[in-house]
């Protein structure tokens, strides 16, 4: 339809004239009031800014030579960030002679990254950076799915202390 036949058509409705497709080939424009289709393209925004799934990368720091004991706990925390869905940065940090023996950091990513290959994987490879050396490991799980299962595990959980009582 042309143009001024459009313009007319919407005078004579007292509406506007809104263009909602410019890229397309022919443009698609609709008979509609501006200010509703402002609103509402606004708040389709909003909602998309809302549900987009923000990235959290949480660090873990080790030594090379770290007690069994203290390894097990930090394999806890990068297990329960891994569950939680966010990304983990494990930096080993090497201090004086250690720096002459970078292969005792590397294996100790390698466990690492061995001991939890069930609920993340290895994203950046170990590379030293100065002092350190550093790994990136992301979960097998989105953040979303990571929560809708946290949220039915709790319930579930509910569920049971109730049948208990």
């Amino acid at each position: 339809m042309p143009i001024v036949k459009a313009l007319e058509l919407a005078r004579e409705s007292d509406l506007d004239l809104v263009e909602v497709a410019p890229t397309a080939r022919p443009p698609v424009a609709k008979l509609m009031d501006y200010g509703k289709f402002k609103y509402e393209s606004a708040m389709k925004a909003r909602e998309a800014r809302r549900n987009q799934a923000h990235t959290v990368i949480k660090e873990i720091k080790l030594r090379p030579k770290i007690d069994p004991h203290d390894y097990e706990t930090k394999k806890g925390h990068v297990v329960r960030f891994l569950k939680a869905g966010d990304k983990v940065k494990v930096t080993i940090m090497f201090r004086g002679r250690e720096q002459s023996r970078p292969e005792l950091g590397f294996r100790l990513l390698q466990r690492l990254a061995d001991d939890v290959a069930d609920l993340g994987f290895v994203e950046s490879r170990p590379k030293q950076d100065g002092r350190n050396m550093i790994m990136v490991i992301g979960p097998h799980k989105k953040k979303a799915e990571a929560k809708a299962e946290a949220k039915a595990e709790r319930a579930a959980d509910r569920e049971r202390a109730r049948g208990e009582d």
